[in-house]
Formats: structure tokens, sequence, C-alpha cells
């Protein structure tokens, strides 16, 4: 089996006859596959046409550029023989930043006789000897022509380029494993049935979750559904209310709004929110905080939305306020942009210390703020963007005095599995928007098997990261969920 990264080029190199075609499209879409024979029928009286073959090629390498410029796999189906030609695709796909792969079709004389015997115009002797020439050269100089690989025709995977190596890192966790922990992020509730299946699949969703592997379950602090999750139509429930609801329905995973943002309370009440939750989940609430930045629902609710710089002067008032209103006493606290006469709150919170994870990753204000004040952080991007921010909170934290190492990372992102590859496509092609390339859907989706999330979260815990906070897009279908628990079960110690 042939991995690929979308996107690629590939470029089939091989006499007539060879089965180029054939591979080609029963291992890619139709779409993206190229042919010189197609076009020739296309400009001139069909795929034999030779004198159409300029005006086709000229076709196919304004088809290919174009594709790469837009980031799609292609295939080239020609003989590929013209080592001109070769180089030129090379050095096109280096010129949009994609890897370049060839695939050489190594077939016997006889066979290529036989099946040449077999067509309807088939091709004269002193073209298929030429061919066969052209053939033996190719095959030796291809490994030294700078292709990013060299392949013999095998069925083939294409996978986002973050999961290219899964096989070969999901064999590393094996034999060297490293501990990650998994957690379930809800961000929409737009499930059949409407507003009264809400609770009852809510519900479900949880405890399978618990069961499934996951250690804890947090949801967004909108009032209005983002554009990034839906339509500002689609139903969104209160986060607090929410984890009052689902902490009657989970025994051990922690709860947390991922952020909570602090324009939109009182941030002594905030404090009182969490306590609470915490006394009644059994001391599993984790606080989530953020300077908030989705201004349409302010003004849809009534409230002032702040400047940038007093929201995070109000988020530095709240990291600081918070320890005081679940420690011991009541006293007062007097921030840049607000007070708070009598720090109280009865019941504490059950935990000695409830985690405080500040999300977003500003390098200069955010960051500088997670090193100071908080618990954890909440990261996104890949594994060279979670290495770059850790380095930058690594300096902070020397600024402070503080260890990085108390610092829990975590790192959000989506993922779609299936149990093959075929549901998987079918589910990439439910969740995608119309007239979006498949293959880029894929990638944001982060889209795979289990192998592939293994892989994928296999860098992302050698980057760093301790907590992986997952959103499925489809985490109404249940099975999702079960789906995953081998990704999980791979990461537990």
């Amino acid at each position: 089996m042939i991995r690929l990264p979308m996107p690629c080029l590939v470029v089939l190199v091989g006499p007539a006859n060879a089965g180029k075609t054939t591979w080609a499209l029963s291992n890619f879409d139709a779409n993206q596959v190229v042919s010189s024979d197609a076009l020739r029928a296309q400009v001139g009286e069909g795929e034999d046409d030779q004198r159409a073959s300029e005006d086709a090629f000229a076709i196919l390498d304004q088809i290919v550029e174009r594709r790469l410029k837009r980031g799609l796999t292609t295939v080239i189906d020609t003989t590929g023989l013209n080592p001109g030609r070769r180089q030129g695709y090379r050095d096109l796909a280096d010129a949009h930043g994609i890897p370049c792969y060839a695939v050489g079709f190594d077939v016997s004389h006889k066979e290529l006789e036989a099946r040449n015997r077999s067509r309807d115009r088939p091709i004269p002797g002193r073209v298929t000897a030429a061919q066969a020439r052209a053939w033996k050269e190719a095959r030796g100089s291809l490994e030294g022509e700078g292709f990013t690989a060299v392949l013999e025709p095998d069925e083939v995977v294409l996978v986002p380029v973050d999961q290219l190596e899964a096989p070969l890192l999901m064999a590393k966790q094996e034999s060297e494993p490293l501990g990650l922990r998994f957690e379930l992020l809800l961000p929409n509730f737009t499930w059949p049935g409407g507003g009264g299946e809400i609770g009852p699949r809510l519900a479900e969703i949880a405890r399978v979750a618990e069961r499934a592997g996951f250690r804890g379950v947090w949801v967004m602090d909108h009032f209005i559904q983002i554009p990034q999750a839906g339509r500002e139509w689609d139903e969104m429930l209160e986060s607090y209310t929410t984890l009052g609801f689902l902490s009657a329905h989970t025994r051990e995973a922690r709860l947390g709004v991922l952020v909570t943002g602090i324009t939109y309370r009182n941030p002594a009440l905030i404090g009182k929110m969490v306590a609470t939750l915490d006394v009644l989940s059994g001391g599993r609430s984790v606080c989530g905080l953020g300077a908030a930045w989705f201004e349409r629902e302010h003004h849809a609710y009534g409230w002032r939305f702040p400047p940038t710089r007093e929201r995070f002067e109000l988020l530095e008032d709240t990291l600081q306020l918070l320890p005081l209103m679940w420690g011991p006493g009541a006293p007062s606290f007097q921030g840049k942009v607000i007070s708070v006469p009598e720090a109280v709150c009865y019941p504490r919170p059950l935990q000695q210390k409830v985690p405080i994870v500040v999300g977003g990753s500003g390098e200069k204000k955010t960051l500088r703020l997670v090193a100071q004040y908080a618990d954890g952080c909440n990261l996104r991007g890949g594994p060279a963007a979670v290495r770059h921010k850790l380095s930058v909170l690594e300096a902070h934290c020397a600024a402070v005095g503080r260890d990085r190492s108390q610092i829990e990372v975590t790192h959000l992102s989506r993922a779609v599995i299936a149990p093959d590859r075929s549901a998987l496509a079918r589910k990439v092609e439910t969740l995608t928007q119309p007239g979006r390339a498949s293959e880029k859907a894929t990638a944001a989706l982060n889209a795979g098997s289990v192998e592939d999330h293994i892989g994928r979260f296999r860098v992302l815990a050698e980057a760093g990261v301790h907590t992986a906070i997952v959103n499925f897009p489809d985490v109404g279908e249940i099975d999702t969920l079960e789906q995953f628990a081998p990704v999980i079960a791979a990461f537990e110690l």
C-alpha cells in the first residue's frame, strides 16, 4: 500500500499499454487524473490522434499548473518518458511547495505486445520499440532525478500530510509509549429531533464518552452559534447550565468551559459558578478563561464589548480574583478595572486548587498571563506551531521565575474517524460544504483511521501536549466516540 500526502503530484512513467490509466482511475478520483490521451480526444479526432499531441500537452500543462496552484492532488497520465517533461513537472511542483512522486510501470515486452495486439488500433511497432528504449533509460534514471519518491504501482491511500507517517508513528507509540489525556469538546447541539431531544442525546453522549475513555467534557461559552461551528440560528446552550446537567450524567470526567468569556459575567459571579459546579460534581470542575472575541453576540444581548486592552485587563483581574474567591476569608480586591469589596464564596470548591486554563496563544499578552497566573494553556495548530508557542511560554515562565512543567498544555483540534476509507470518504462528503474539494476538507477535518489518529496525536504528544481536546463534527452519531476509543487506549500508560 502506498500512502501519499494531500496534495501531491503523481507522474506516471511507462510505455503505452503498461496499465497506467487503469491504475490511476482505480486509485484516484477521475477529476484528479489529467490524461494526454483523453485530451487528444478532446482537441483531435480521438485518443490515438498523434497530430493533436502538441495541443493536448499544452492544455495538460495548463490544467496541471492551475490544479497545483489551488493545492489539488494531480495525477499526470502520459507515458512520462520524456526526461525534459519530467523535469518540468518536478519544477512546477517545487514552485507550489507540493511533493512530486513518480510511479514506474515495469511490464515485460511480451505482455506489452500482447496488450497492444488486443487494441482496436494497435500502436505501430516502431513506436512501441522507441517507447521500450525510452522506458529502459527512464527506469535507470528515475531514482536520481529528484522526485520525492519513486514508487511501484500499488493500492493508494491519500492522507493529510500530517498523517503520512502514521504507520511508523503508531509502531513507535507501541514500542515507546507516551501518555496523552483525551477530553471532548461539544461545540454544537443541532441534532435530529430538535430541542426536545437535546437533553437525552447530550446525556447519552456524555456517558458514552466516559466509557470510551474521555477524561473530560468541555463546552463553549457562546449564546449564539459562532460562524466557525454552524449557523447563527443553530441550537446553542448556555455553558454553565449545561455543565450542571453534565455533572449529573458523568462520574469521573472533569467539566469545563473552553473558555469562559470574561465580558459576559461579573468575575466574582464566575468564581461562584465554578465553585458551585465543583461542589455538585464532586470536585471535577476546571475553569477555562478567555478575553472573549465574538462581538456579534455582545451586541445581540445588549452587552458592552470593551476594547482589546480593557478586555485583557479584565482577564488579568479575574485571574487574580478567582484564587481569592476560592480561598479563606472574604478579602477585598481592587484590580485595574474591577473592584470586589468581599471575595466571599461558600461553599468552597472541593478541590484544593481549581485548575485555571487560559485559552488563546497570543505571544505578548495571553501566554504571559498563562505563565504568571494559570495552571494550563490551550493551543491549536500542528506540532511546529505547538513547539513554537511553548518556546514563547518558556521564556515568559523564565521571566516570572516559574517552571513551565507546572503548566498543563492542552490542545484543541477537530477529528473525524471511520472504520474504513469508504466510510471515511462518505463522512467527509456529508460534513463538507458543497463545492469544497474533498481532499482539503479531509485535511481540515483531520479525517482518518485509528492508525492515522494515533500517528497524529503521537507527534503532538512529542511536541509537548499533555491533554488533547477533540471536537467531533459528527458527535451526534454515538458510534463516533466508540470508534475513537482505540486511539485513547493507545496513549493510556
